[in-house]
């Protein structure tokens, strides 16, 4: 059979070829693919850590669904909201209005009333409405809901009347944004009753004719 070189040389370039690709350039192939997934997965884990620390707190959870229910309050003197819970589940929710089928104040106007104290103070308060806490009990007991061992969430901290409903009925705690400019009789209520208050912000709601 006759020699033939170039059949050689080609076999010769052929096997010197494979060898480069198997000994160089393999390896250095499975170090970027291997690199780009481990670039991937870190950038994921990344991602899902950032989600993760963003998430809010059961408490930011539920004073942002009660910043929603305050925007259907209908008196603009304060416009808060309040909803109960236990175990983390949502029983009942009230927002400052209204009895029903009275009118509110976006319709005929605010019915202010001025009180004045033993110690000659005036307030002024809006009889027209309901306060949100007041709402969120009836609404309870109209649906025959025992708020036992609940846990309370509001726009503010509540007045004195809200405060010994919330006694009466055996809210166990109070959680609320801010502060209301008129709550230290309330604080000591509830602190009288061994029912705990906790205030997010070191603010104070302000309204129209606050006094």
């Amino acid at each position: 059979m006759p020699f033939c070189a170039e059949k050689v040389l080609y076999n010769l370039h052929s096997r010197l070829a494979m060898s480069i690709l198997i000994i160089y350039i393999f390896p250095t192939f499975c170090f970027v693919f291997r690199a780009e997934r481990f670039i991937f997965r870190s950038i994921a884990w990344n991602h899902n850590m950032k989600n993760k620390s963003e998430r809010p707190s059961w408490d930011q959870y539920f004073i942002g669904l009660v910043d929603e229910i305050a925007k259907r309050a209908t008196c603009d003197r304060g416009q808060s909201g309040c909803i109960i819970v236990r175990d983390k589940r949502i029983l009942c929710s009230g927002y400052v209005g209204s009895l029903p089928g009275f009118p509110h104040c976006d319709e005929a106007g605010h019915l202010m009333k001025k009180i004045i104290d033993d110690d000659g103070t005036t307030r002024q308060h809006c009889l027209r409405t309901i306060h949100a806490e007041q709402n969120a009990i009836c609404q309870a007991a109209r649906y025959g809901i025992s708020l036992e061992g609940t846990t309370l969430y509001c726009s503010m901290e509540p007045c004195r009347v809200c405060t010994q409903l919330i006694i009466s009925c055996g809210i166990k705690k109070v959680i609320a944004k801010k502060k209301y400019h008129a709550g230290q009789e309330s604080r000591e209520l509830l602190h009288q009753a061994g029912i705990e208050l906790v205030v997010l912000l070191n603010e104070t709601e302000n309204y129209d004719n606050q006094s």
